[in-house]
Parts: C-alpha cells; sequence; structure tokens
C-alpha cells in the first residue's frame, strides 16, 4: 500500500489516533495559523474530535477562524478523494470553495467564492497576476507543471512558488497552495510535509527569494518533509 492508499484506508474506517489524524490536526492548524487564525492546536484537535466547539476558560476566537478550521478538514478529505485526477483549475477551484464556503468573506459581492480574484490584489507589496489574465496563467501554469512526466519534489515546490506568484484568488492563496503541494507529493508517492507555523519566516522569505535563491524554500520544505518522514516512520514501521 502506498501512503496515500493508508491515509485513505484510516479516513474510511474512522480510525483514530492515527497518521490521517494527526495530519488532518497539524496540516489545518499550521496552514491556518500561517494566515494569522488564533485557534491553538489543541483546539483544532478538539474540533476535529468531537466536531463541537466548547473551549472552557479560553480566550474568544472569531467564527471564522473556526469555520476555517472545520473547511480544512473537508478540504483534506476532497484531497484524498480526488488523488486518481490530474491536477486542473478545476481542483484548485474546489478547494477554495469548501474553504472559504460560510464565512464572512464568502458574503461580500465582490468576493468570488470557487473562482479567480475579481479585483486586483498584491502580496507583500508586489503585484499579482490581474483578474483578466488568471484563466490563461493557471492553464499555462498547469500545463507546464503536468507536462513533465516524472514529477520531483522540486517541480512541486516551484509550482507552489509559481502558484503563490500569480496569487489566484482574493484570499486563500496560502491554504490553497499548501493543499495542492500536499496532493501533489502523495499523488506521485514523494514524502509530504507540512509547513510548521513557527517557520513561516523561513518559508516567507523562500517564497519571495525563490527566482534568486531556490534553497530556501527547498530547505524549509525538505526539513518539514524529514518531520513528516518521522512520523511516517512511526506509524507504519517496517515489518
Amino acid at each position: 500500500m502506498t501512503l496515500a492508499d493508508k491515509l485513505k484506508e484510516e479516513k474510511q474506517s474512522r480510525f483514530h489516533g492515527g497518521l490521517y489524524h494527526k495530519t488532518q490536526v497539524s496540516l489545518t492548524y499550521n496552514s491556518n495559523r500561517i494566515e494569522g487564525s488564533r485557534i491553538s492546536e489543541e483546539q483544532t484537535r478538539y474540533i476535529f474530535e468531537s466536531r463541537t466547539i466548547g473551549f472552557k476558560d479560553e480566550e474568544a476566537v472569531p467564527v471564522d477562524d473556526i469555520i476555517e478550521t472545520t473547511n480544512h478538514f473537508v478540504a483534506f478529505d476532497y484531497l484524498l478523494d480526488t488523488l486518481h485526477l490530474s491536477l486542473s483549475a478545476e481542483i484548485i477551484k474546489n478547494f477554495h470553495r469548501i474553504l472559504k464556503s460560510g464565512t464572512s468573506d464568502a458574503l461580500k459581492p465582490w468576493f468570488a467564492l470557487g473562482d479567480w480574484k475579481k479585483r486586483p490584489n498584491e502580496v507583500g507589496g508586489i503585484e499579482t497576476v490581474k483578474p483578466e489574465n488568471m484563466a490563461r496563467e493557471i492553464e499555462k501554469l498547469n500545463r507546464w507543471y503536468l507536462d513533465t512526466k516524472e514529477k520531483s519534489f522540486e517541480k512541486i515546490v516551484e509550482y507552489h512558488f509559481r502558484f503563490e506568484k500569480i496569487h489566484p484568488f482574493q484570499d486563500g492563496n496560502g491554504r490553497v497552495g499548501r493543499l495542492v503541494m500536499f496532493r501533489e507529493c502523495l499523488k506521485n508517492n514523494i514524502v509530504p510535509f507540512i509547513i510548521d507555523e513557527t517557520h513561516k519566516q523561513f518559508y516567507y522569505r523562500g517564497l519571495k527569494e525563490f527566482e534568486r535563491v531556490p534553497e530556501y524554500l527547498l530547505d524549509t520544505c525538505r526539513s518539514a518533509q524529514d518531520t513528516y518522514q518521522n512520523w511516517i516512520e512511526y506509524f507504519y514501521p517496517e515489518k
């Protein structure tokens, strides 16, 4: 069985306390935390395990943070359920739709839920691709990626950089991009990884400096990959 098979098996059997469980909590917590969520890792775990809220004697958190936490669990399941499909604009849009459904952003008339952005935006003060060019640029990026028969760790990380540089959505680009990166590693039998929120400054530097020094981002991702490999060896020791 591949790692993807094992994670899907744990998901389907609702196995408690395994790698699927740990991945759901860690990926959701860290990816949301990088984007400013105030929900703690323990609160994330509580929501995943009990599907309830009930944080006694703890700081109140925004409703959107709670919604986006539960949405991320659904998005990861969607990731596992679509591994048999090639990466596409539709899959990318569905990640966004799942992640942002029910949030206050989704109620804004100009916010394109599950679709490319309608208004120009910047990231870190840097201009991104204009809305009218989004479909063409994503199609070009996906073609560049899919035309390579042998997908490598380096290719997937570079795809992530290019995706974030395009910045196709009004909000949620980082979370969608990291789900895509995890998905493509899993699909291609490459050890996936979760960027720890404590390393977000290294991650941001890696994205900013990728064209000049790609090793910044690659090394940050390799370090995260080592951590996930340790988890795999713990939960699935070789017989």
